[in-house]
């Protein structure tokens, strides 16, 4: 299951992006976690030190290994330089799973230890000087749309990304590269505002997006959400003393948090088991080749020299079936990225 944690900044998107992710590694789920934000604060709400997560390595860094390592035998795909962001697996390339070892998660996981458990943690890199100027950071999160347009996982296996505030998510086609979007909003009309942007933005592209209402204080602040929010509303995080000690430098276990915010994360989880059963593989499949014809048209083509619409194998579906039949998997331990 793929899971994005949207919202304004400031909502709290992070620190329920590594509650939620917690609560998964605590019923003994495996997790990848993925840092997408422009500010890189996930590792540390999962408890690493400032330097830690300093020290933690880079997509961005190894995009032209990542992308070698996924080309795999793709007859489509003549050379990694020929791959961008969106470009969509077919039958030769590497495909990759949430549980098992590859080069890609050799160079750029690193496992991080909780309480309940351990989880992968994937980042996108900071925005560094060199960028200034002559980059986006979409140019970074290219990285996960290319990962996760390459990953096929299993109801009980989870990525839960922190995605980057506001509506810049729909810069790139990463919107819809997840089963369920949780857009984090406070009982605030700055931060009901990114709600309605969010959704009309994702109503074409059929992104299931439901509503945790974040930092609610009263009944007041419930009643306003359901007002404005409507059915998308699933549940809401009160006020939380655990969260305000985490945010001090404190490391307080999961089991200590409030009973009524533990059983918000829970829900979560309800709610992802219930997303599993309305998955579409070739629907899926179809806007990532979607994605990848517009970004061809409007830049790739330029940018690689080729038609990048070659690139698309028309009876390929990213599915378990796709998986099975992978033809280019056995040379993974010679492979390095």
């Amino acid at each position: 299951m793929k899971i994005a944690f949207v919202g304004k900044g400031g909502s709290g998107k992070t620190t329920l992006s590594a509650l939620f992710i917690r609560h998964l590694a605590a019923a003994g789920r495996p997790v990848i976690a993925v840092d997408a934000d422009i500010n890189q604060h996930l590792g540390p709400a999962l408890g690493l030190t400032d330097d830690q997560a300093a020290e933690l390595p880079s997509l961005g860094a190894h995009l032209p290994e990542i992308k070698e390592y996924l080309r795999g035998g793709n007859p489509r795909i003549a050379s990694a330089a020929e791959m961008i962001k969106t470009t969509p697996p077919g039958r030769g390339s590497r495909l990759l799973r949430i549980v098992e070892e590859n080069p890609v998660y050799a160079a750029c996981a690193r496992p991080v230890a909780l309480d309940e458990g351990s989880v992968r943690l994937l980042v996108t890199g900071a925005f560094t000087d060199e960028d200034l100027g002559v980059a986006c950071y979409h140019s970074k999160v290219g990285a996960v749309e290319l990962l996760l347009n390459h990953l096929v996982d299993g109801q009980h296996e989870y990525v839960v990304t922190d995605m980057t505030a506001g509506s810049d998510s729909f810069a790139s086609g990463l919107f819809t590269r997840f089963d369920l979007t949780f857009l984090v909003a406070e009982p605030t009309r700055k931060g009901v505002s990114v709600y309605r942007q969010y959704k009309e933005y994702a109503r074409d592209f059929g992104v299931a997006l439901r509503v945790v209402g974040n930092k609610v204080q009263s009944e007041d602040d419930l009643a306003y959400l359901r007002r404005e929010v409507g059915d998308d509303l699933l549940a809401a995080f009160g006020q939380s003393d655990w969260v305000r000690r985490l945010e001090q430098g404190a490391g307080p276990a999961l089991d200590s948090l409030e009973p009524e915010n533990r059983a918000v994360l829970e829900l979560l989880r309800e709610e992802l088991d219930l997303a599993f059963q309305l998955r579409d593989p070739q629907r899926y499949t179809a806007q990532a080749v979607d994605f990848h014809l517009r970004n061809a048209e409007s830049w790739g083509n330029a940018k690689a020299g080729v038609d990048l619409a070659t690139q698309v194998d028309p009876s390929f579906v990213l599915d378990q079936t796709a998986l099975d039949l992978a033809t280019v998997r056995t040379d993974t331990a010679g492979a390095r990225v």
